[in-house]
This record gives C-alpha cells, sequence and structure tokens, in this order.
C-alpha cells in the first residue's frame, strides 16, 4: 500500500507576510498623518483676532520703551538732585563770604554796601529755591520738545545775568524771500502758526528751560527796535527759580508777531545799559541786520552793506560776554554764517544751526 505524502505548512507564508507589510504600512501611514497634522499651525483668518494679535504687540513695545524712558528719567532725576545739592552748597559758601566782607567793612569804605547787601539777599533766595526743588528736576520749567533730542554740546547754559535775545523782524516767519512777503501780509494768528517762526519760540523756551536755578534771566525782543518780552522794563533781571516769572516769559514769548527789518544796534545797546550786565547772552535770529549804521536808509541792501552794518553793531558788546547764536535758515543772505561764528570765536561764545527737528 503506497505512502499518502503529507504536505507541509510553514506559518509564515506569503499571504501571511502580505497581511503584514499591508498592516505595517498603515499604521505608518497613520502616524505619517497625525505628526502632519500636529507639528502644522492651525490657521488664524479671523481679521479681528489678528488686529488685537498686533495691538497687544504694539502695546507690548511700546511699553518696554516706556520703560527705558522711565529708567532714563530716574537717572536723570539722581544727577539733577547732586547738581542742586551741588549749587545749594556753593551758594552756602559765597553767602558767608559775603557776610564776612560786609562785617569787615568799614563805615567809611567806598565799598557798595547796598550792592553787597542786594546780592546777598538774591543768593539767600537762590538758597532757598535750591532747596525746595520738587524731587522732578532742578528746572523751573519742563520743556521736552519732539521725542529724546534733549542735548547740545558746546553751550554753556550757565551765568549770573542770563539775557536772550529774540529776532522778531518779518524774515523769522520763513526761510525763502518770496514766501517771507507772501506771510508778511497774512493775520497775525497764521504768522504765529509759521513753521519757522515755531521752530523759533521752542528754541527760546528750550533755553529758558534749561537754565540753571541759580542764574537770573531776561527775554527781550527785537526787530526796528528793542522791547522786553515781559515785565516792566528791560532794565530788570528775574531768578529762574521763580516758576511765576519762568511761567510769563514763555507766554510772553508765544505772543511776539515778527514784523519789520532787523537792527542789532538797538538791542545790543539796550543789553549793555542793563544793571548789572548780561555774562551770557542767548541770540536767536536768521540773518545779518537790515538797519542801523551803515545800512541804507530806503530801498534795498547789498550783503556786503549788511555785514558792514552787523560789524558796527557787535561792536557796542562789551569784551568778556560770551554771545552763543542759534541761526535759522535765510536765503540771500551769504555772509551770515561765517559772521555769527566769528562772533562766537571772538567773544568765546558758541554758533549753532540747529536741525529742523530740533530741540
Amino acid at each position: 500500500m503506497a505512502r499518502k505524502k503529507i504536505r507541509s505548512t510553514s506559518t509564515f507564508s506569503l499571504s501571511f507576510l502580505d497581511i503584514m507589510s499591508c498592516g505595517l504600512g498603515a499604521a505608518v501611514l497613520i502616524f505619517l498623518l497625525l505628526k502632519h497634522v500636529v507639528d502644522s499651525p492651525v490657521p488664524n483668518d479671523d481679521p479681528q483676532n489678528l488686529s488685537e494679535i498686533n495691538l497687544l504687540e504694539e502695546e507690548i513695545l511700546i511699553g518696554e520703551k516706556s520703560l527705558v524712558r522711565i529708567r532714563n528719567t530716574i537717572s536723570d532725576i539722581s544727577d539733577e538732585t547732586v547738581i542742586a545739592k551741588g549749587l545749594a552748597r556753593k551758594i552756602e559758601e559765597d553767602i558767608q563770604k559775603l557776610k564776612s566782607l560786609l562785617e569787615e567793612i568799614q563805615p567809611d569804605s567806598p565799598v557798595d554796601v547796598p550792592g553787597l547787601k542786594a546780592k546777598l539777599a538774591r543768593l539767600e533766595k537762590q538758597k532757598i529755591a535750591l532747596e525746595s526743588t520738587v524731587p522732578a528736576g532742578n528746572k523751573a520749567y519742563e520743556f521736552t520738545g519732539d521725542g529724546e533730542r534733549q542735548y547740545l554740546t558746546g553751550i554753556k547754559l550757565g551765568g549770573e545775568n542770563v539775557l536772550i535775545l529774540i529776532d522778531s523782524s518779518s524774515s523769522m516767519l520763513d526761510e525763502t524771500i518770496v514766501n517771507i512777503l507772501r506771510r508778511r501780509n497774512m493775520s497775525d494768528a497764521l504768522k504765529l502758526q509759521s513753521p519757522k517762526w515755531q521752530r523759533t519760540t521752542a528754541i527760546a523756551q528750550w533755553v529758558v528751560a534749561n537754565l540753571p536755578l541759580s542764574s537770573d534771566f531776561q527775554v527781550l525782543s527785537f526787530n526796528e527796535e528793542a522791547s522786553q518780552v515781559f515785565g516792566d522794563s528791560m532794565n530788570q533781571w528775574y531768578e529762574v527759580g521763580d516758576r511765576i516769572s519762568v511761567a510769563a516769559a514763555v507766554e510772553g514769548v508765544r505772543k511776539i508777531i515778527p514784523e519789520k527789518g532787523t537792527n542789532f544796534h538797538t538791542v545790543f545797546e539796550a543789553a549793555m545799559k542793563m544793571t548789572p550786565r548780561p555774562d551770557n547772552i542767548f541770540l536767536i535770529t536768521d540773518g545779518l541786520p537790515t538797519q542801523g549804521e551803515g545800512a541804507p536808509n530806503s530801498g534795498s541792501i547789498t550783503g556786503v552793506q549788511r555785514l558792514r552794518t552787523f560789524r558796527s553793531a557787535i561792536r557796542k558788546i562789551a569784551p568778556g560776554i560770551p554771545v552763543n547764536t542759534f541761526l535759522l535758515p535765510l536765503e540771500g543772505d551769504p555772509y551770515a554764517a561765517g559772521s555769527f561764528w566769528r562772533l562766537a570765536v571772538l567773544t568765546r561764545g558758541a554758533y549753532v544751526t540747529p536741525a529742523r527737528d530740533w530741540p
């Protein structure tokens, strides 16, 4: 009897391997699909949500900038406090010296005793002003200007008697001759809104705001004539520490109407007649004079004539008084820049042509 062949079977047949391969491929595919979904950013097409996100990002950026500004302000206040204390100590030393000098003066001495007593009283007021300065700083008037442009090197802002001279002639209305003639016939309200005149008043306010509290000051405007911006007399000095006087000066500057020509003779002569004389002068102008000694009485004036008139006018300035000039741009005055630079060198002052965005 023939033996029946027994068919051998394998667990790993071709069909089983196919099934396992398909299952593994399906698992890998599912894994890849799930991984892609997790890694893909969720789209957010809602305009309102996007605008809120942008707004929050801007607020964060503004907050960071404000934090830096606050830190810088705290540092500045600390420096100003130290400076104020130093000035107070120096004034105290000057007071003691004056008191000692008054005690030693003999009755028949030619020394001006009333003048010394007046100076002593002024120093005592300045000391009180420094000691009562609020923590916000040592300035009687705050003027921040545009952004952080509060720096200006090369100018000495100190002095016992600081005089600020503001050119209020028609040329301060604009930079070109055509626009000056056009604006000259406008109303006073429109003249005050002139960009060049706005820069002029801002510079004047910047100077007042940065004067030390230990100084006295006066502000004069001039065109063909010179006059005080506030107060009853040109021959009167006001304390920088007196906030009422400073506010009155700033308000007076804002009310000046530019008109007429420019005469340096009258304003320098008035300055030199002040008692006591100024020991530091700030001049805000845009060019050489058109009126005064050497200038024609009628008709136009040439550049050479303006230069000759300017040289005649600066002879009235007493030696040793620094003149710091802020020169604004003006068409058709080629000798102005060199002349005011030479004036700064001769008087040991400063010459500045400020940028359009300063202060």
